[in-house]
């Protein structure tokens, strides 16, 4: 599922953060979006997935312009098409790994057998596995991080967006957040990565550098990374 940022900018609280931005990320490519803090990155993130809205410009989702869907329609295409990897984790503290891992994807009446099969799979897939059960506060930082990589795994989204998914994480962490990027990617998912990771950068098919020009301009430097 193709998503496209036509001229976005964005004001918040009176300053420019975005101005003008335009880029594209492609299902079975990494897209990264780079620079220091304040250059907008994590905001051009949140414009992509329907978090946040632009000031100007459009946003494009599967060749459908997003830019005024109603509440409804964004909550929709959340559902059903995105999983979100945030750097505070996004996880319910006081539930289950199971329950972080299923949110949003439980019946009625709990997980089918198929269901929970393949929460151990994903369980096991990044180092979790026989831990559904656990309470998910007493999990470490990198612990937790896997939850979140097991729940959008879970879920075999279309998109995944992931903002700044290394920060704070050991070596053994940090590798296992990319190869799961690098690993949604080839599955066929757009995958859109906001980070000041080096080694993540260097992961991604695709590379934007956002930078200030002037205080009312954000830049954009756009590569492909072989």
């Amino acid at each position: 599922m193709q998503l496209r940022a036509d001229s976005v900018s964005v004001v918040i609280d009176g300053k420019p953060v975005l101005s003008s931005v335009s880029v594209e990320a492609k299902p079975g490519r990494m897209l990264v979006l780079a620079g220091k803090s304040g250059s907008g990155k994590t905001t051009l993130l949140n414009v992509l997935g329907l978090l946040g809205r632009v000031d100007t410009g459009s946003v494009v989702v599967a060749g459908q312009d997003a830019t005024k869907w109603k509440d409804s329609q964004r909550r929709r295409f959340w559902r059903d098409h995105v999983a979100f990897v945030f750097q505070d984790y996004g996880l319910i503290e006081e539930a289950s790994v199971e329950y972080n891992v299923t949110v949003g994807r439980r019946g009625l009446f709990g997980l089918r057998q198929s269901d929970r099969e393949r929460v151990e799979q994903v369980l096991n897939h990044v180092l979790l596995s026989g831990r559904g059960k656990e309470q998910t506060a007493r999990l470490s930082g990198g612990e937790k991080q896997r939850v979140g990589l097991a729940r959008a795994m879970f879920r075999g989204a279309d998109i995944v967006l992931a903002d700044e998914p290394t920060a704070s994480l050991d070596r053994k962490n940090r590798e296992l957040v990319i190869n799961f990027l690098i690993e949604e990617a080839r599955r066929g998912a757009t995958v859109v990565v906001a980070t000041h990771d080096e080694g993540l950068m260097a992961a991604g098919d695709d590379l934007i550098r956002l930078g200030e020009q002037r205080p009312s301009e954000s830049s954009l430097h756009s590569e492909t990374v072989s």
